[in-house]
């Protein structure tokens, strides 16, 4: 069997293999690219418009962001995220902007997002949040309201039907929007495969990863449609196989890859299909999660734009299964416990009873329970009108610690070798809307030199214009980045 030859292997053919390969083809114009994708279509798994909230996650709305500890409100984590989020709009709107892309319908669509509670004291922590985000330029056009008119207006079906016993309270940001990940993702992607360097190769199973002795990778593949045995090297190799990153991770051997585990966490929606209840509601509405419940599991009423189609969510519902891909083995978490990892695991495993207990409690959800939630958020929904959709699968971080022997990360992480000859990422939300951010971050890993040359430093600020500055500390400038990037991206709110 021969061994083919390329420069760059990236593995997984979602937002992330996407983002990265394209700001690689800008920056090495001449580098041999391929991308490897096991399903038989691009951004099938954690990128596809079913399977991701599409909330284009920007701190606007998430509570679970901003930590409310002895009357203080936290909002560096909603900085952060909001930050790179503007970092993201950056770069689709140079996609637009220089005719990358050739996806028709529009991938990015203005959607408020509201942020709804109920109670006296999470209504009194609502305003502080409110309060303490609203002096950063970021969030300046955050709006807050207690009075139920106004809710009324803001969100009708949330607040029809609903009893005046407590005090409710949200807060809106009409700069909000929704995201086709996958649609982006396959734009990107057809965009590569219109180029010379680049190739994409579906049904492409990676079966072993090995270090080679002149320093490159040896990457053994399955060919799934003809099942052939190919071997490829390449030079660097990216990981971005969402939940399958772990596994592959392992395969490298590599020193950085010890101690890492992984918790896989499935999901539900609740998805409308009358007519006339997704036309009365245009938002996307948080609540608080449950105690114990990972951050994706913030409830939520959706409002989504599908290949231009609009539809209603709610959920997530969360559950469990051992697998690490929607479409992967029941194996996946038993196989991917080994010796390295098997202490850190049992360790997150104990210190994280409650989280057991809430998915155990959601697996165990009726029809009726399961609705029960919905009428919190929507007083007069009717059953008839939803069904009961799978989403997509996520796999939570578990890490090495020295303190507490294992500890189970929310985010995302990469994972880089000594050498940069290697990277891959781990972790779920809110790693699609901030992947530019992301994989800028693998790009200071694993070509730090090539990142501080005059020739790179130029190319990323013509496709990220507030490169290298803060768009937290200079609020002037984060206001004309944000009008500049609503503008080509169609977005009302500039």
């Amino acid at each position: 069997m021969g061994r083919e030859q390329t420069n760059i292997v990236l593995v997984g053919a979602g937002i992330m293999s996407a983002t990265l390969g394209f700001l690689l083809h800008k920056l090495m114009p001449h580098a041999s690219i391929r991308i490897y994708e096991r399903l038989d279509r691009v951004a099938a798994e954690s990128s596809d418009a079913w399977n991701n909230a599409g909330t284009g996650h920007s701190a606007f709305c998430e509570l679970n962001y901003t930590p409310y500890n002895d009357g203080v409100v936290d909002i560096t984590k909603a900085l952060e995220i909001a930050h790179h989020f503007e970092i993201s709009k950056q770069l689709w709107a140079y996609l637009k902007e220089t005719e990358c892309l050739s996806y028709e319908v529009p991938f990015i669509n203005d959607i408020p997002h509201m942020s709804f509670v109920w109670g006296e004291e999470n209504v009194s922590f609502l305003e502080k949040r409110y309060q303490a985000l609203k002096t950063v330029p970021i969030f300046q056009d955050m709006q807050y309201s207690n009075d139920a008119a106004k809710l009324s207006e803001w969100m009708p079906l949330i607040m029809e039907g609903r009893s005046t016993e407590h005090p409710y309270a949200a807060t809106r940001m009409d700069i909000g929007t929704d995201v086709n990940f996958g649609g982006l993702a396959q734009g990107m992607i057809e965009y590569l495969q219109r180029n010379a360097y680049a190739e994409v190769y579906l049904n492409h199973q990676i079966e072993n990863i090995r270090k080679q002795n002149d320093g490159r990778w040896s990457i053994e593949i399955l060919d799934c449609s003809n099942a052939k045995n190919k071997n490829v090297s390449a030079d660097y190799l990216f990981i971005g196989a969402g939940g399958g990153s772990l596994s592959l991770l392992g395969k490298s051997e590599i020193a950085e890859a010890q101690g890492y585990g992984g918790f896989p966490v499935s999901g539900h929606f609740l998805r409308c299909n009358n007519p006339s209840v997704i036309e009365r509601h245009e938002a996307k509405v948080y609540g608080k999660a449950a105690v114990g419940s990972p951050p994706m599991s913030v409830p939520h009423l959706d409002t989504r734009i599908i290949n231009g189609e609009r539809t209603l969510f709610f959920g997530p519902y969360a559950g469990f299964t051992t697998k690490f891909l929607k479409n992967g083995s029941y194996l996946d978490l038993p196989l991917s416990i080994e010796m390295h990892n098997i202490w850190p695991m049992l360790a997150a495993g104990w210190r994280n009873v409650e989280l057991t207990k809430y998915l155990v409690e959601q697996v165990m959800l009726s029809e009726e329970e399961r609705f029960e939630e919905l009428v919190a958020y929507y007083p007069n929904a009717e059953m008839k009108d939803w069904e009961l959709i799978t989403a997509g699968q996520r796999v939570q971080i578990i890490k090495q610690d020295e303190k507490q022997g294992g500890a189970l990360k929310f985010g995302t992480e990469i994972v880089c070798s000594a050498d940069r000859t290697i990277a891959a990422l781990l972790g779920a939300s809110p790693g699609a809307s901030t992947s530019v951010s992301i994989m800028i971050d693998v790009l200071q890993k694993m070509f730090p030199e090539e990142m501080a040359t005059s020739q790179w430093q130029r190319m990323l600020k013509e496709m990220i214009p507030s490169y290298g500055e803060s768009l937290i500390e200079n609020g002037e400038l984060c206001l004309q980045v944000r009008a500049r990037t609503s503008a080509i991206l169609n977005l009302g709110a500039q």
